[in-house]
């Protein structure tokens, strides 16, 4: 038997503590991701319809397309388009296609869905909006996608980029 009432006091408050910190979480729920390039990214949780991995097979490509778009793919029926968001966002560094499977992240505004080809996943997390800063070292041809920035860490300069999702469904770019 334990008797030692200290034992139970201090766990119980550990306890208490990981429980409030649980039910009071700081900012606004973000997927984090990574493109080919090793950039991460953040997209709000609202904006994520759904997270997937696909089979490259399952991918369609379509002739006469954007060079941006992979194909695409059948979400429970609906016909969704799969795009390469590294590309999108002027990376260099082409999506692996070429594994057995392809992390997919689908964004929505409205009835508008579009699925996010990206190299992969990190985590889900709360992200403190008041924390967010003007994003830095971006080119001009991504500035409207990106809302700004969390600097992780200042030497080697670590930053995850806030996404608009709804700016990147509406690109005109899909059209190029």
């Amino acid at each position: 038997m334990i008797e030692n009432t200290d034992f139970f006091t201090s766990n119980n408050q550990d306890i208490d503590a990981q429980l409030q910190e649980l039910q009071t979480p700081q900012g606004e729920l973000h997927l984090r991701f990574y493109v080919p390039s090793y950039e991460e990214f953040a997209l709000p949780a609202t904006g994520v319809r759904e997270v997937m991995q696909q089979y490259p097979e399952d991918i369609t490509p379509i002739p006469n397309t954007s060079p941006l778009l992979l194909g695409t793919i059948n979400l429970r029926g609906q016909i969704i388009w799969v795009a390469d968001l590294g590309q999108f966002l002027g990376s260099t560094t082409p999506l692996n296609i070429n594994k057995p499977e392809i992390s997919v992240i689908a964004i929505e505004d409205e009835e508008t869905i579009l699925g996010l080809a990206i190299d992969s996943l990190s985590e889900m997390q709360w992200l403190d909006i008041q924390q967010l800063q003007t994003a830095t070292d971006i080119p001009d041809q991504i500035a409207p996608y990106v809302q700004g920035e969390w600097v992780i860490n200042k030497q080697p300069k670590q930053v995850i980029r806030l996404l608009n999702h709804e700016a990147i469904l509406r690109s005109a770019r899909w059209a190029a």
